[in-house]
Protein backbone atom coordinates (compact mmCIF):
# COMPACT_ATOMS: atom_id res chain seq x y z
CA UNK A 1 0.00 0.00 0.00
CA UNK A 2 2.88 2.31 0.78
CA UNK A 3 4.19 1.95 -2.79
CA UNK A 4 0.75 2.94 -4.13
CA UNK A 5 0.85 6.09 -2.02
CA UNK A 6 4.37 6.94 -3.21
CA UNK A 7 3.45 6.29 -6.84
CA UNK A 8 0.30 8.38 -6.60
CA UNK A 9 2.19 11.19 -4.86
CA UNK A 10 4.88 11.17 -7.55
CA UNK A 11 2.36 11.42 -10.38
CA UNK A 12 0.35 14.06 -8.52
CA UNK A 13 3.53 16.10 -8.08
CA UNK A 14 4.04 15.88 -11.83
CA UNK A 15 0.48 17.03 -12.45
CA UNK A 16 0.78 20.05 -10.16
CA UNK A 17 4.02 21.06 -11.89
CA UNK A 18 2.54 20.92 -15.42
CA UNK A 19 0.15 23.25 -17.19
CA UNK A 20 -2.62 21.21 -18.82
CA UNK A 21 -4.76 23.41 -21.12
CA UNK A 22 -6.67 20.45 -22.57
CA UNK A 23 -7.43 18.79 -19.20
CA UNK A 24 -5.62 15.63 -20.23
CA UNK A 25 -4.77 15.00 -16.55
CA UNK A 26 -8.27 15.66 -15.25
CA UNK A 27 -8.68 12.08 -14.02
CA UNK A 28 -5.49 12.25 -11.91
CA UNK A 29 -7.37 12.55 -8.63
CA UNK A 30 -5.06 12.70 -5.58
CA UNK A 31 -7.87 11.41 -3.35
CA UNK A 32 -7.68 8.04 -5.11
CA UNK A 33 -4.99 5.89 -3.52
CA UNK A 34 -4.43 3.78 -6.63
CA UNK A 35 -3.40 5.74 -9.76
CA UNK A 36 -4.13 2.70 -11.94
CA UNK A 37 -7.62 4.11 -12.53
CA UNK A 38 -6.23 7.30 -14.07
CA UNK A 39 -6.22 7.85 -17.82
CA UNK A 40 -2.84 7.64 -19.59
CA UNK A 41 -1.48 5.44 -16.78
CA UNK A 42 -0.99 1.68 -17.28
CA UNK A 43 -0.41 -0.78 -14.43
CA UNK A 44 0.56 -4.43 -14.24
CA UNK A 45 -1.30 -7.14 -12.33
CA UNK A 46 0.36 -5.99 -9.09
CA UNK A 47 -1.07 -2.47 -9.48
CA UNK A 48 2.38 -1.05 -10.14
CA UNK A 49 2.59 1.76 -12.67
CA UNK A 50 4.54 0.52 -15.68
CA UNK A 51 3.62 3.11 -18.28
CA UNK A 52 2.83 6.84 -18.46
CA UNK A 53 1.67 8.00 -21.91
CA UNK A 54 1.44 11.79 -22.20
CA UNK A 55 2.74 12.34 -25.72
CA UNK A 56 1.32 15.18 -27.83
CA UNK A 57 -0.79 16.51 -24.96
CA UNK A 58 0.11 20.24 -25.16
CA UNK A 59 1.62 20.06 -21.67
CA UNK A 60 4.06 22.70 -20.42
CA UNK A 61 6.01 23.23 -17.22
CA UNK A 62 8.82 21.11 -15.80
CA UNK A 63 9.38 17.52 -14.74
CA UNK A 64 9.73 16.70 -11.05
CA UNK A 65 12.40 14.60 -9.31
CA UNK A 66 9.66 12.52 -7.66
CA UNK A 67 9.32 10.63 -10.97
CA UNK A 68 12.32 8.65 -9.78
CA UNK A 69 10.02 6.95 -7.26
CA UNK A 70 8.19 5.01 -10.00
CA UNK A 71 10.45 2.00 -9.54
CA UNK A 72 8.50 -0.29 -11.88
CA UNK A 73 8.00 2.23 -14.67
CA UNK A 74 8.94 0.82 -18.08
CA UNK A 75 7.70 3.52 -20.50
CA UNK A 76 7.74 7.29 -19.98
CA UNK A 77 6.31 8.89 -23.14
CA UNK A 78 6.35 12.72 -23.06
CA UNK A 79 7.09 13.52 -26.72
CA UNK A 80 5.67 16.52 -28.61
CA UNK A 81 4.88 18.79 -25.65
CA UNK A 82 6.27 22.13 -24.45
CA UNK A 83 8.02 20.89 -21.32
CA UNK A 84 10.99 23.02 -20.26
CA UNK A 85 13.79 22.91 -17.71
CA UNK A 86 16.32 20.16 -17.02
CA UNK A 87 15.92 16.41 -17.28
CA UNK A 88 15.83 15.27 -13.62
CA UNK A 89 18.81 13.16 -12.67
CA UNK A 90 16.40 11.13 -10.51
CA UNK A 91 15.20 9.41 -13.70
CA UNK A 92 18.34 7.34 -13.29
CA UNK A 93 16.53 5.52 -10.47
CA UNK A 94 13.99 4.03 -12.91
CA UNK A 95 15.94 0.81 -13.32
CA UNK A 96 13.12 -0.97 -15.18
CA UNK A 97 12.74 1.77 -17.78
CA UNK A 98 12.68 0.49 -21.36
CA UNK A 99 11.67 3.66 -23.25
CA UNK A 100 12.23 7.35 -22.39
CA UNK A 101 10.76 9.57 -25.12
CA UNK A 102 11.31 13.31 -24.61
CA UNK A 103 11.36 14.19 -28.32
CA UNK A 104 10.19 17.65 -29.44
CA UNK A 105 10.05 19.53 -26.17
CA UNK A 106 12.13 22.42 -24.83
CA UNK A 107 14.36 20.68 -22.32
CA UNK A 108 17.56 22.52 -21.41
CA UNK A 109 20.73 21.69 -19.54
CA UNK A 110 22.85 18.55 -19.70
CA UNK A 111 21.89 14.94 -20.31
CA UNK A 112 22.07 13.39 -16.82
CA UNK A 113 24.95 10.98 -16.38
CA UNK A 114 22.65 8.92 -14.16
CA UNK A 115 20.77 7.66 -17.25
CA UNK A 116 23.72 5.33 -17.77
CA UNK A 117 22.42 3.25 -14.85
CA UNK A 118 19.30 2.25 -16.81
CA UNK A 119 20.56 -1.12 -18.01
CA UNK A 120 17.18 -2.12 -19.52
CA UNK A 121 16.78 1.07 -21.55
CA UNK A 122 16.25 0.39 -25.26
CA UNK A 123 14.81 3.66 -26.62
CA UNK A 124 16.05 7.15 -25.67
CA UNK A 125 14.67 9.99 -27.80
CA UNK A 126 16.10 13.39 -26.90
CA UNK A 127 16.11 15.01 -30.33
CA UNK A 128 14.57 18.42 -31.02
CA UNK A 129 15.24 19.95 -27.61
CA UNK A 130 17.74 22.56 -26.36
CA UNK A 131 20.06 20.29 -24.41
CA UNK A 132 23.68 21.28 -23.89
CA UNK A 133 26.95 19.88 -22.61
CA UNK A 134 28.71 16.59 -23.29
CA UNK A 135 26.97 13.35 -24.16
CA UNK A 136 27.53 11.13 -21.08
CA UNK A 137 29.98 8.32 -21.54
CA UNK A 138 27.86 6.28 -19.12
CA UNK A 139 25.34 5.67 -21.91
CA UNK A 140 27.88 3.44 -23.63
CA UNK A 141 27.34 0.86 -20.88
CA UNK A 142 23.81 0.13 -22.11
CA UNK A 143 24.38 -2.48 -24.80
CA UNK A 144 20.95 -2.49 -26.52
CA UNK A 145 20.32 1.25 -26.44
CA UNK A 146 19.04 3.20 -29.45
CA UNK A 147 19.38 6.96 -29.08
CA UNK A 148 18.36 10.05 -31.04
CA UNK A 149 20.19 13.28 -30.18
CA UNK A 150 19.57 15.38 -33.31
CA UNK A 151 18.77 19.10 -33.23
CA UNK A 152 20.28 19.83 -29.83
CA UNK A 153 22.74 22.40 -31.11
CA UNK A 154 24.60 22.91 -27.82
CA UNK A 155 25.55 19.28 -27.22
CA UNK A 156 29.29 18.81 -27.49
CA UNK A 157 31.99 16.18 -27.50
CA UNK A 158 33.72 14.01 -30.10
CA UNK A 159 30.49 12.34 -31.20
CA UNK A 160 28.94 15.66 -32.22
CA UNK A 161 32.07 17.09 -33.83
CA UNK A 162 31.94 20.11 -31.47
CA UNK A 163 34.53 20.23 -28.65
CA UNK A 164 33.21 21.07 -25.20
CA UNK A 165 34.43 24.36 -23.66
CA UNK A 166 37.58 23.81 -21.68
CA UNK A 167 38.32 20.42 -23.20
CA UNK A 168 41.31 19.69 -25.45
CA UNK A 169 40.55 20.14 -29.15
CA UNK A 170 40.20 17.04 -31.26
CA UNK A 171 40.48 16.30 -34.93
CA UNK A 172 37.31 15.46 -36.84
CA UNK A 173 37.00 11.93 -38.19
CA UNK A 174 38.23 11.38 -41.75
CA UNK A 175 35.72 11.52 -44.63
CA UNK A 176 33.59 8.44 -44.96
CA UNK A 177 34.65 6.02 -47.69
CA UNK A 178 31.80 3.86 -49.04
CA UNK A 179 32.48 0.13 -48.86
CA UNK A 180 32.99 -1.81 -52.09
CA UNK A 181 29.89 -3.57 -53.49
CA UNK A 182 31.17 -6.99 -52.40
CA UNK A 183 33.20 -7.43 -49.23
CA UNK A 184 34.67 -10.47 -47.55
CA UNK A 185 32.28 -12.52 -45.43
CA UNK A 186 32.01 -11.19 -41.91
CA UNK A 187 33.76 -7.99 -42.89
CA UNK A 188 32.18 -5.86 -40.16
CA UNK A 189 34.93 -3.25 -40.23
CA UNK A 190 34.87 0.34 -39.03
CA UNK A 191 34.30 1.38 -42.63
CA UNK A 192 30.90 -0.23 -42.53
CA UNK A 193 29.91 1.13 -39.13
CA UNK A 194 27.14 3.70 -38.68
CA UNK A 195 28.39 7.29 -38.44
CA UNK A 196 31.22 6.42 -40.75
CA UNK A 197 33.40 4.84 -38.06
CA UNK A 198 36.56 6.41 -36.75
CA UNK A 199 39.94 5.37 -38.04
CA UNK A 200 42.34 4.26 -35.33
CA UNK A 201 44.85 6.95 -36.16
CA UNK A 202 42.30 9.72 -35.79
CA UNK A 203 40.94 8.19 -32.60
CA UNK A 204 44.35 8.48 -30.94
CA UNK A 205 44.10 12.25 -31.27
CA UNK A 206 40.96 12.32 -29.12
CA UNK A 207 40.89 12.71 -25.39
CA UNK A 208 40.66 9.51 -23.36
CA UNK A 209 36.82 9.45 -23.20
CA UNK A 210 36.64 9.89 -26.93
CA UNK A 211 38.93 6.90 -27.45
CA UNK A 212 36.66 4.79 -25.28
CA UNK A 213 33.60 6.00 -27.13
CA UNK A 214 35.14 5.28 -30.53
CA UNK A 215 36.10 1.79 -29.37
CA UNK A 216 32.55 1.15 -28.17
CA UNK A 217 31.07 2.46 -31.42
CA UNK A 218 33.21 0.03 -33.41
CA UNK A 219 32.24 -2.85 -31.11
CA UNK A 220 28.48 -2.12 -31.35
CA UNK A 221 28.20 -0.34 -34.69
CA UNK A 222 24.49 -0.22 -35.41
CA UNK A 223 22.81 0.21 -32.02
CA UNK A 224 23.48 3.86 -31.21
CA UNK A 225 21.67 6.59 -33.13
CA UNK A 226 23.42 9.70 -34.43
CA UNK A 227 22.70 12.03 -37.34
CA UNK A 228 25.55 12.08 -39.84
CA UNK A 229 25.76 12.59 -43.62
CA UNK A 230 24.64 9.66 -45.72
CA UNK A 231 26.82 7.71 -48.09
CA UNK A 232 25.02 8.53 -51.32
CA UNK A 233 23.88 12.13 -50.96
CA UNK A 234 24.71 14.88 -48.44
CA UNK A 235 21.04 15.86 -48.21
CA UNK A 236 19.97 12.43 -46.95
CA UNK A 237 20.76 11.48 -43.34
CA UNK A 238 21.02 7.77 -42.68
CA UNK A 239 23.19 7.98 -39.58
CA UNK A 240 21.00 5.74 -37.44
CA UNK A 241 21.11 2.89 -39.96
CA UNK A 242 23.77 0.51 -41.07
CA UNK A 243 24.28 0.13 -44.78
CA UNK A 244 24.96 -3.55 -45.32
CA UNK A 245 26.90 -4.88 -48.25
CA UNK A 246 25.06 -7.36 -50.43
CA UNK A 247 27.70 -9.94 -49.57
CA UNK A 248 26.96 -9.60 -45.84
CA UNK A 249 23.30 -10.37 -46.41
CA UNK A 250 24.06 -13.20 -48.81
CA UNK A 251 26.21 -14.84 -46.15
CA UNK A 252 23.63 -14.16 -43.43
CA UNK A 253 20.79 -15.81 -45.39
CA UNK A 254 22.80 -18.62 -46.99
CA UNK A 255 22.48 -16.86 -50.36
CA UNK A 256 18.77 -16.23 -49.82
CA UNK A 257 18.07 -19.92 -49.43
CA UNK A 258 14.45 -21.03 -49.63
CA UNK A 259 14.87 -22.83 -46.29
CA UNK A 260 15.30 -19.42 -44.65
CA UNK A 261 12.11 -17.87 -46.05
CA UNK A 262 9.95 -16.50 -43.24
CA UNK A 263 7.17 -15.25 -45.48
CA UNK A 264 6.09 -13.85 -48.81
CA UNK A 265 4.05 -10.73 -49.39
CA UNK A 266 3.18 -8.01 -51.83
CA UNK A 267 6.54 -6.35 -51.34
CA UNK A 268 8.75 -9.40 -51.67
CA UNK A 269 10.16 -12.28 -49.64
CA UNK A 270 11.43 -12.13 -46.07
CA UNK A 271 14.41 -14.27 -45.05
CA UNK A 272 15.75 -15.23 -41.66
CA UNK A 273 19.44 -14.41 -41.36
CA UNK A 274 22.29 -14.50 -38.87
CA UNK A 275 24.84 -11.69 -39.02
CA UNK A 276 28.54 -12.08 -38.33
CA UNK A 277 28.02 -10.90 -34.73
CA UNK A 278 25.55 -13.74 -34.15
CA UNK A 279 22.40 -11.62 -34.05
CA UNK A 280 19.29 -12.82 -35.88
CA UNK A 281 17.64 -10.56 -38.42
CA UNK A 282 14.79 -10.59 -40.91
CA UNK A 283 15.88 -9.50 -44.39
CA UNK A 284 13.14 -8.20 -46.68
CA UNK A 285 14.12 -8.49 -50.34
CA UNK A 286 12.00 -6.00 -52.27
CA UNK A 287 10.85 -7.29 -55.63
CA UNK A 288 9.80 -4.16 -57.53
CA UNK A 289 11.55 -3.26 -60.77
CA UNK A 290 14.11 -0.47 -60.62
CA UNK A 291 14.16 2.66 -62.69
CA UNK A 292 17.00 5.15 -63.30
CA UNK A 293 17.17 7.90 -60.70
CA UNK A 294 15.32 5.92 -58.06
CA UNK A 295 18.27 5.58 -55.68
CA UNK A 296 17.91 8.96 -54.00
CA UNK A 297 14.15 8.53 -53.61
CA UNK A 298 14.71 5.09 -52.10
CA UNK A 299 17.15 6.51 -49.58
CA UNK A 300 14.75 9.32 -48.72
CA UNK A 301 11.93 6.88 -48.01
CA UNK A 302 14.23 4.60 -46.02
CA UNK A 303 15.18 7.60 -43.89
CA UNK A 304 11.49 8.36 -43.32
CA UNK A 305 10.87 4.80 -42.14
CA UNK A 306 13.92 4.82 -39.88
CA UNK A 307 12.81 7.97 -38.08
CA UNK A 308 9.61 6.29 -36.88
CA UNK A 309 10.88 5.04 -33.53
CA UNK A 310 8.24 3.73 -31.12
CA UNK A 311 7.87 0.76 -28.82
CA UNK A 312 5.10 -0.66 -31.03
CA UNK A 313 6.80 -0.13 -34.40
CA UNK A 314 9.28 -2.51 -36.00
CA UNK A 315 12.66 -0.80 -35.98
CA UNK A 316 14.54 -0.66 -39.27
CA UNK A 317 18.06 -1.83 -38.51
CA UNK A 318 19.66 -1.23 -41.89
CA UNK A 319 19.41 -1.48 -45.65
CA UNK A 320 21.27 -2.56 -48.76
CA UNK A 321 21.09 -0.90 -52.15
CA UNK A 322 22.78 -2.00 -55.37
CA UNK A 323 21.90 -1.32 -59.01
CA UNK A 324 19.73 -4.45 -58.98
CA UNK A 325 18.77 -5.03 -55.34
CA UNK A 326 16.88 -3.24 -52.59
CA UNK A 327 16.89 -4.93 -49.18
CA UNK A 328 15.73 -3.88 -45.72
CA UNK A 329 17.06 -5.41 -42.51
CA UNK A 330 14.91 -5.69 -39.37
CA UNK A 331 15.28 -7.40 -35.99
CA UNK A 332 14.05 -10.97 -35.99
CA UNK A 333 10.73 -11.48 -34.17
CA UNK A 334 10.85 -14.92 -32.55
CA UNK A 335 7.10 -15.14 -31.92
CA UNK A 336 6.13 -14.42 -35.50
CA UNK A 337 2.98 -12.53 -36.33
CA UNK A 338 -0.51 -12.36 -34.87
CA UNK A 339 -1.76 -14.28 -37.91
CA UNK A 340 0.72 -17.13 -37.41
CA UNK A 341 -0.07 -17.34 -33.68
CA UNK A 342 -3.80 -17.46 -34.40
CA UNK A 343 -3.83 -19.92 -37.26
CA UNK A 344 -0.42 -21.48 -37.87
CA UNK A 345 0.98 -22.19 -34.42
CA UNK A 346 2.72 -25.53 -33.85
CA UNK A 347 0.97 -28.04 -31.56
CA UNK A 348 3.33 -27.38 -28.63
CA UNK A 349 2.65 -23.62 -28.63
CA UNK A 350 -0.08 -22.27 -26.37
CA UNK A 351 -2.78 -20.17 -28.07
CA UNK A 352 -2.90 -16.44 -27.41
CA UNK A 353 -4.87 -15.89 -24.22
CA UNK A 354 -7.42 -13.10 -23.84
CA UNK A 355 -5.23 -10.65 -21.84
CA UNK A 356 -2.52 -10.99 -24.49
CA UNK A 357 -5.03 -10.31 -27.27
CA UNK A 358 -6.22 -7.16 -25.48
CA UNK A 359 -2.61 -6.01 -25.10
CA UNK A 360 -1.97 -6.66 -28.79
CA UNK A 361 -5.03 -4.58 -29.70
CA UNK A 362 -3.81 -1.62 -27.65
CA UNK A 363 -0.16 -1.87 -28.66
CA UNK A 364 -0.87 -2.04 -32.39
CA UNK A 365 -3.27 0.91 -32.05
CA UNK A 366 -0.54 2.93 -30.36
CA UNK A 367 1.90 2.10 -33.13
CA UNK A 368 -0.51 3.15 -35.89
CA UNK A 369 -1.46 6.30 -33.99
CA UNK A 370 2.22 7.23 -33.86
CA UNK A 371 2.58 6.77 -37.63
CA UNK A 372 -0.43 9.01 -38.28
CA UNK A 373 0.07 11.75 -35.70
CA UNK A 374 3.75 11.92 -34.81
CA UNK A 375 5.64 11.28 -38.05
CA UNK A 376 6.42 14.17 -40.39
CA UNK A 377 5.36 13.46 -43.03
CA UNK A 378 2.72 11.12 -41.67
CA UNK A 379 2.97 7.49 -42.71
CA UNK A 380 -0.06 5.63 -44.06
CA UNK A 381 0.41 1.89 -43.71
CA UNK A 382 -2.12 0.79 -46.36
CA UNK A 383 -1.96 -2.92 -45.42
CA UNK A 384 -2.92 -3.27 -41.76
CA UNK A 385 -3.67 -6.92 -40.99
CA UNK A 386 -2.83 -9.63 -38.48
CA UNK A 387 0.08 -10.84 -40.62
CA UNK A 388 1.74 -7.41 -40.33
CA UNK A 389 1.41 -7.19 -36.54
CA UNK A 390 4.50 -8.94 -35.20
CA UNK A 391 5.13 -10.14 -31.65
CA UNK A 392 8.36 -9.68 -29.72
CA UNK A 393 9.75 -11.90 -26.97
CA UNK A 394 7.13 -10.62 -24.51
CA UNK A 395 4.26 -10.88 -27.05
CA UNK A 396 4.13 -7.10 -27.30
CA UNK A 397 2.59 -5.94 -30.59
CA UNK A 398 5.03 -4.48 -33.12
CA UNK A 399 3.59 -3.01 -36.34
CA UNK A 400 5.65 -4.07 -39.34
CA UNK A 401 5.77 -3.20 -43.06
CA UNK A 402 4.85 0.45 -42.47
CA UNK A 403 6.17 2.88 -45.07
CA UNK A 404 6.69 0.16 -47.66
CA UNK A 405 3.68 1.10 -49.77
CA UNK A 406 5.14 4.52 -50.50
CA UNK A 407 8.65 3.12 -50.72
CA UNK A 408 7.63 0.75 -53.49
CA UNK A 409 5.93 3.54 -55.44
CA UNK A 410 9.07 5.67 -55.75
CA UNK A 411 9.27 5.01 -59.47
CA UNK A 412 5.75 6.38 -59.97
CA UNK A 413 4.60 9.96 -60.14
CA UNK A 414 3.64 11.94 -57.06
CA UNK A 415 0.11 10.53 -57.35
CA UNK A 416 -0.11 6.89 -56.33
CA UNK A 417 -2.90 4.98 -58.01
CA UNK A 418 -1.89 1.39 -57.24
CA UNK A 419 -4.08 -0.19 -54.58
CA UNK A 420 -1.85 -2.06 -52.16
CA UNK A 421 -3.48 -4.24 -49.57
CA UNK A 422 -5.05 -7.59 -48.82
CA UNK A 423 -8.56 -8.76 -49.70
CA UNK A 424 -10.82 -8.42 -46.71
CA UNK A 425 -8.76 -5.65 -45.18
CA UNK A 426 -9.10 -3.00 -47.89
CA UNK A 427 -11.41 -0.10 -47.10
CA UNK A 428 -14.21 0.34 -49.69
CA UNK A 429 -13.22 3.90 -50.64
CA UNK A 430 -9.60 2.83 -51.19
CA UNK A 431 -10.70 -0.02 -53.43
CA UNK A 432 -12.98 2.21 -55.52
CA UNK A 433 -10.81 5.34 -55.82
CA UNK A 434 -7.25 4.21 -55.12
CA UNK A 435 -6.91 7.06 -52.61
CA UNK A 436 -5.60 6.10 -49.19
CA UNK A 437 -5.72 8.03 -45.93
CA UNK A 438 -5.39 7.42 -42.22
CA UNK A 439 -8.97 6.16 -42.28
CA UNK A 440 -8.05 3.29 -44.63
CA UNK A 441 -5.64 2.14 -41.93
CA UNK A 442 -8.40 2.48 -39.34
CA UNK A 443 -10.59 0.15 -41.43
CA UNK A 444 -7.81 -2.43 -41.70
CA UNK A 445 -7.20 -2.17 -37.97
CA UNK A 446 -10.89 -2.87 -37.29
CA UNK A 447 -10.70 -6.03 -39.39
CA UNK A 448 -7.54 -7.03 -37.52
CA UNK A 449 -9.46 -6.67 -34.23
CA UNK A 450 -12.06 -9.08 -35.56
CA UNK A 451 -9.26 -11.50 -36.45
CA UNK A 452 -8.00 -11.26 -32.86
CA UNK A 453 -11.45 -11.97 -31.45
CA UNK A 454 -12.51 -14.73 -33.82
CA UNK A 455 -9.23 -16.31 -34.89
CA UNK A 456 -10.68 -16.32 -38.43
CA UNK A 457 -9.21 -15.03 -41.67
CA UNK A 458 -10.47 -11.75 -43.08
CA UNK A 459 -11.31 -13.51 -46.36
CA UNK A 460 -11.95 -17.23 -46.31
CA UNK A 461 -13.67 -19.21 -49.05
CA UNK A 462 -13.94 -22.15 -46.67
CA UNK A 463 -16.82 -20.38 -44.93
CA UNK A 464 -18.90 -20.97 -48.06
CA UNK A 465 -19.16 -24.63 -47.06
CA UNK A 466 -21.44 -23.55 -44.20
CA UNK A 467 -23.29 -21.00 -46.33
CA UNK A 468 -21.47 -18.26 -44.44
CA UNK A 469 -20.05 -15.00 -45.75
CA UNK A 470 -16.51 -15.17 -47.10
CA UNK A 471 -15.78 -11.70 -45.72
CA UNK A 472 -15.08 -11.75 -41.99
CA UNK A 473 -16.84 -8.42 -41.40
CA UNK A 474 -20.06 -9.66 -43.01
CA UNK A 475 -19.82 -12.97 -41.14
CA UNK A 476 -19.46 -11.17 -37.80
CA UNK A 477 -22.38 -8.85 -38.54
CA UNK A 478 -24.56 -11.80 -39.49
CA UNK A 479 -23.88 -13.61 -36.22
CA UNK A 480 -24.47 -10.47 -34.21
CA UNK A 481 -27.84 -10.00 -35.90
CA UNK A 482 -28.69 -13.51 -34.77
CA UNK A 483 -27.41 -12.67 -31.25
CA UNK A 484 -24.81 -15.45 -31.40
CA UNK A 485 -21.94 -13.61 -29.74
CA UNK A 486 -20.51 -16.81 -28.29
CA UNK A 487 -20.03 -18.22 -31.81
CA UNK A 488 -17.81 -15.29 -32.72
CA UNK A 489 -15.13 -15.92 -30.15
CA UNK A 490 -12.09 -18.02 -31.07
CA UNK A 491 -12.64 -21.59 -29.78
CA UNK A 492 -8.95 -21.66 -28.79
CA UNK A 493 -9.84 -19.35 -25.90
CA UNK A 494 -11.96 -22.17 -24.41
CA UNK A 495 -14.36 -19.65 -22.85
CA UNK A 496 -11.53 -18.03 -20.87
CA UNK A 497 -12.49 -14.45 -21.60
CA UNK A 498 -14.64 -11.67 -20.19
CA UNK A 499 -17.77 -11.24 -22.28
CA UNK A 500 -18.07 -7.51 -21.57
CA UNK A 501 -14.53 -6.97 -22.84
CA UNK A 502 -15.27 -8.95 -26.00
CA UNK A 503 -18.32 -6.76 -26.61
CA UNK A 504 -16.26 -3.60 -26.14
CA UNK A 505 -13.60 -4.80 -28.57
CA UNK A 506 -16.28 -5.67 -31.13
CA UNK A 507 -17.76 -2.21 -30.70
CA UNK A 508 -14.38 -0.62 -31.44
CA UNK A 509 -13.99 -2.88 -34.49
CA UNK A 510 -17.42 -1.93 -35.85
CA UNK A 511 -16.76 1.78 -35.33
CA UNK A 512 -13.49 1.38 -37.23
CA UNK A 513 -15.10 -0.44 -40.17
CA UNK A 514 -17.95 1.95 -40.92
CA UNK A 515 -18.58 2.44 -44.63
CA UNK A 516 -17.85 6.17 -44.62
CA UNK A 517 -14.25 7.10 -43.75
CA UNK A 518 -15.49 10.32 -42.16
CA UNK A 519 -17.46 8.31 -39.61
CA UNK A 520 -14.49 6.21 -38.49
CA UNK A 521 -12.49 7.34 -35.46
CA UNK A 522 -8.85 8.41 -35.69
CA UNK A 523 -6.32 5.93 -34.38
CA UNK A 524 -5.57 8.27 -31.47
CA UNK A 525 -9.26 8.08 -30.58
CA UNK A 526 -9.13 4.30 -30.87
CA UNK A 527 -6.26 4.26 -28.37
CA UNK A 528 -8.29 6.32 -25.92
CA UNK A 529 -11.34 4.07 -26.35
CA UNK A 530 -9.24 0.98 -25.68
CA UNK A 531 -7.89 2.69 -22.57
CA UNK A 532 -11.46 3.19 -21.38
CA UNK A 533 -12.03 6.78 -22.44
CA UNK A 534 -14.97 7.67 -24.69
CA UNK A 535 -16.15 4.33 -26.08
CA UNK A 536 -19.57 4.48 -24.41
CA UNK A 537 -20.30 7.94 -25.80
CA UNK A 538 -19.08 7.04 -29.28
CA UNK A 539 -21.10 3.82 -29.33
CA UNK A 540 -24.29 5.57 -28.17
CA UNK A 541 -23.84 8.18 -30.89
CA UNK A 542 -23.40 5.43 -33.50
CA UNK A 543 -26.55 3.65 -32.32
CA UNK A 544 -28.65 6.81 -32.66
CA UNK A 545 -27.41 7.32 -36.21
CA UNK A 546 -28.17 3.68 -37.00
CA UNK A 547 -31.76 4.02 -35.79
CA UNK A 548 -32.31 6.98 -38.11
CA UNK A 549 -30.63 5.19 -41.00
CA UNK A 550 -32.80 2.12 -40.55
CA UNK A 551 -35.95 4.25 -40.50
CA UNK A 552 -34.90 5.78 -43.82
CA UNK A 553 -34.17 2.34 -45.28
CA UNK A 554 -37.54 0.96 -44.19
CA UNK A 555 -39.41 3.85 -45.77
CA UNK A 556 -40.88 3.11 -49.25
CA UNK A 557 -38.53 4.04 -52.05
CA UNK A 558 -39.56 4.36 -55.71
CA UNK A 559 -36.32 2.78 -56.91
CA UNK A 560 -35.95 0.21 -54.17
CA UNK A 561 -35.19 -2.53 -56.68
CA UNK A 562 -31.92 -0.77 -57.47
CA UNK A 563 -30.75 -0.35 -53.86
CA UNK A 564 -28.13 -2.83 -52.72
CA UNK A 565 -27.21 -2.88 -49.03
CA UNK A 566 -23.58 -3.88 -49.26
CA UNK A 567 -22.76 -3.06 -45.68
CA UNK A 568 -25.29 -5.19 -43.80
CA UNK A 569 -25.19 -2.83 -40.85
CA UNK A 570 -26.31 -4.11 -37.48
CA UNK A 571 -29.49 -3.22 -35.74
CA UNK A 572 -28.58 -0.64 -33.15
CA UNK A 573 -29.52 -2.78 -30.17
CA UNK A 574 -27.41 -5.86 -30.87
CA UNK A 575 -24.53 -4.97 -28.53
CA UNK A 576 -24.82 -3.43 -25.12
CA UNK A 577 -22.69 -0.46 -24.18
CA UNK A 578 -19.38 -0.76 -22.28
CA UNK A 579 -19.80 -2.15 -18.79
Amino acid sequence: MRSCFETGDALHSLRTNLQDPNNVLQSWDPTLVNPCTWFHVTCNNDNSVIRVDLGNAALSGQLVPQLGQLKNLQYLELYSNNITGPIPSDLGNLTNLVSLDLYLNRFTGPIPDSLGKLSKLRFLRLNNNSLSGPIPMSLTNITALQVLFANNLDLCGPVTGHPCPGSPPFSPPPPFVPPPPISAPGGNSATGAIAGGVAAGAALLFAAPAIAFAWWRRRKPQEFFFDVPAEEDPEVHLGQLKRFSLRELQVATDTFSNKNILGRGGFGKVYKGRLADGSLVAVKRLKEERTPGGELQFQTEVEMISMAVHRNLLRLRGFCMTPTERLLVYPYMANGSVASCLRERPPHQEPLDWPTRKRIALGSARGLSYLHDHCDPKIIHRDVKAANILLDEEFEAVVGDFGLAKLMDYKDTHVTTAVRGTIGHIAPEYLSTGKSSEKTDVFGYGIMLLELITGQRAFDLARLANDDDVMLLDWVKGLLKEKKLEMLVDPDLQNNYIEAEVEQLIQVALLCTQGSPMDRPKMSEVVRMLEGDGLAERWDEWQKVEVLRQEVELAPHPNSDWIVDSTENLHAVELSGPR
